[in-house]
């Protein structure tokens, strides 16, 4: 999810319950507040707490609740995940450190840490990507598997199909693997993954990436296939610096074309200059979203 604020950069309640309800309404299966696409590096712990208390009242047990707790302190991960469990969510999603690189020691004593304090799912997320190539490999996941019987999952957004593919074979049986790439996602279900977790679909065009998975279920891959075919180019659009604007900027432009009020990105991050909006609008008309 992302992070609705008002204009003056505080969280909005107002949207946040809104998103809730039109992601409820959409087919989604969970709801995952505080993670990247909810610009969780910006926000302070108090508003990260918030976010989570907020989703967590609103969803009301209709569907579960994965709260995002990673931060590259494990204390503070701690803190955050003690506080995800105490308000009922569901799970806690743990993205790598980012900014320092730890070892691979320093990375699964910071996990088993996290998950022998708290007694709450754990779903792991590795974005090398966006954490200086911070990583979890199959070796460090089979070995946390192994030894840590709350860690139940991985989001996998490391944009390689080879790892994804040896998260299935040594560890499908015992946790879940979940797809963070919205261009990748028909692939991955075709090679084993369970499902996906979308911040840039899932957020404008959340009947996509449930249409995709229904289908797929369905058995239906000309139909599944159509959908993916467009979500790549609102992927693209939307997640990727080098075109329109700084994720989730665009995002969060893009939801607010569609009257979706979720209110402008956190600091330090810009609105979308006119410029860019007018090309993330054509973009919009033309995948149906939009009609003016």
């Amino acid at each position: 999810m992302v992070t609705p604020l008002q204009e003056n950069g505080e969280l909005s309640k107002e949207g946040t319950r809104s998103l809730v309800n039109r992601a409820i309404k959409a087919g989604v299966h969970a709801l995952f507040p505080a993670g990247t696409a909810g610009e969780s590096c910006l926000l302070s712990n108090v508003e990260k707490k918030k976010i989570v208390e907020m989703v967590v009242d609103e969803a009301n047990g209709r569907i579960p609740v994965y709260a995002g707790t990673g931060t590259p302190s494990t204390q503070e991960t701690v803190e955050l995940t003690r506080h995800a469990k105490d308000v009922g969510a569901d799970g806690a999603v743990v993205l790598t450190p980012y900014y320092i690189r730890p070892s691979k020691e320093e990375l699964f004593c910071h996990y088993k840490t996290i998950a022998d304090a708290v007694d709450i799912p754990i779903i792991l997320y590795t974005n090398p990507g966006r954490t200086g190539g911070v990583d979890v490999t199959p070796d460090l996941l089979e070995r946390l598997v192994q030894e840590c019987s709350n860690v139940v999952c991985i989001k996998d957004s490391s944009n390689n199909m080879d790892q994804t593919i040896e998260y299935i074979k040594r560890c499908g049986d015992k946790v879940s693997v979940l797809e963070g790439i919205d261009s990748m996602f028909l692939a991955a279900l075709v090679m084993g993954v369970d499902g996906a977790v979308s911040g840039p679909t899932l957020n404008v065009a959340p009947e996509l990436h449930v249409g995709i998975y229904d289908s797929y279920l369905k058995g239906d891959l000309k139909k599944a296939a159509q959908l993916q075919q467009k979500v790549v180019p609102l992927w693209t659009s939307t997640c990727r610096p080098s075109t329109l604007g700084t994720y989730p900027a665009t995002v969060k432009a893009a939801m607010n074309m569609m009257g979706i009020k979720v209110g402008p990105p956190k600091s330090p991050i810009l609105p979308l200059p006119e410029g860019k909006k007018k090309e993330l609008k054509i973009l919009l008309k033309d995948l149906g979203l939009i009609k003016e």
